[in-house]
């Protein structure tokens, strides 16, 4: 085993740390108050080739691995997590199914924009009865010679009032649950398309997530990915990838967390001494220490896992609950170790146990990711 990162993923990460001083750490207290999106931040993440990081050039990647895809993220969401999951779903969950089980034609029409910068993806496949279980979606997609006609609504789609595409997954065969679901490219322009409410959340405040309803859309036959059915294996493999994405972004709000806790901690001064020199919160920064790096190992293997073509599913599963847990501790903790500074937005450590606490839940909540693993102990 080597821990020590390659020459390309220091250059990637240095270029994101750059990135974050420019572009998100300016203003982002501001933009969480106003629920603002700092879309000029995700050009710039295009323009430097970070979106498309772990995949081939051919398609306007930049050929790397998803070990830079989650070094990536976890730098950015040690300042602004909101970027960090836009950033997510437009990597590994729109470009993820496109580029794992799209045609060529797919490809090369859908993937240079949002890899780009110039164009966002997001993905469609939660509704108010169908979140964990996906079987209880029934938004249809009605096959109408060249076009199927798409009907429902999608909930907590994630830059859906910004997005340019999203993959919708609609039922084409109702009888067959799971079964018949099937993946589309839809373009968000295409007439009969509406946004709904644009959610007021507890935190990743500027990054927009909201409803989208489909009345009669017309998709062409050609935007079907894969084929009809297959939707739902599409759908979980995406999320086995965005898994990681999410445990990067909670590992990065934990180190953030944990950063902005150990300076106060040094400069604050009670009883004349500095607050680190009292041993209980010493040894508490220890403790939080040892499990972010635990939590940033798993990542780093789920990652190393599905650079080498090996099975990542369960590794995934590991990370996105281990990091997501870190991140709610961190959080808190540095909020009570900031004391009466922590509970104020100045410090931005309460903006952080915000963010934290959406990274337990969506993606498959914390609970989901136990099914998973327990489910490969007992085989």
């Amino acid at each position: 085993m080597n821990f020590e990162l390659t020459a390309q993923q220091k250059q990637v990460v240095d270029t994101v740390k750059k990135l974050t001083e420019d572009y998100l750490l300016p203003g982002v207290l501001e933009r969480d108050e106003n629920s603002e999106y700092p879309i000029e931040a995700y050009r710039e993440l295009g323009r430097t080739g970070l979106i498309g990081l772990p995949y081939a050039e051919e398609y306007g990647g930049s050929g790397a691995g998803y070990m830079e895809y989650v070094l990536a993220i976890e730098e950015i969401s040690k300042v602004d997590a909101s970027m960090g999951i836009s950033y997510s779903v437009c990597t590994s969950l729109y470009g993820g199914c496109i580029n794992n089980f799209g045609s060529e034609m797919q490809k090369k029409k859908y993937l240079p924009l949002v890899f780009s910068g110039k164009s966002l993806g997001s993905f469609g496949l939660t509704e108010p009865n169908a979140g964990s279980d996906a079987s209880g979606v029934i938004t249809k997609a009605k096959r109408e010679n060249d076009y199927y006609i798409l009907n429902g609504s999608k909930c907590f789609t994630t830059n859906g009032p910004l997005a340019d595409y999203c993959i919708v997954f609609a039922s084409t065969n109702p009888e067959a649950k799971t079964k018949g679901l099937s993946a589309f490219i839809v373009e968000m322009n295409t007439p009969g398309i509406r946004i709904g409410r644009i959610e007021n959340k507890m935190g990743i405040r500027s990054a927009k997530v909201s409803e989208v309803f489909f009345e009669n859309v017309k998709i062409p036959k050609e935007n079907l990915i894969g084929e009809e059915g297959k939707g739902f294996k599409i759908a979980m493999n995406a999320l086995d990838g965005g898994r990681m994405g999410v445990a990067a972004q909670g590992i990065g709000i934990a180190e953030g967390a944990f950063e902005i806790a150990r300076k106060y901690l040094m400069e604050r001064e009670q009883f004349g001494k500095p607050l680190y020199k009292n041993q209980y919160l010493g040894f508490k920064m220890a403790e939080l220490k040892i499990k972010i790096e635990q939590a940033k190992l798993l990542l780093y293997k789920a990652a190393y896992e599905k650079d080498n073509g090996r099975s990542y599913t369960v590794p995934a599963a590991m990370a996105k609950y281990a990091c997501t847990n870190t991140a709610m501790e961190v959080t808190t903790e540095a909020v009570q170790m900031l004391g009466g500074n922590g509970y104020m937005k100045g410090y931005n450590v309460e903006r952080m146990m915000r963010d934290a606490k959406i990274t337990q839940i969506y993606e498959g909540t914390n609970e989901i990711q136990q099914l998973v693993v327990s489910g490969s102990i007992f085989k």
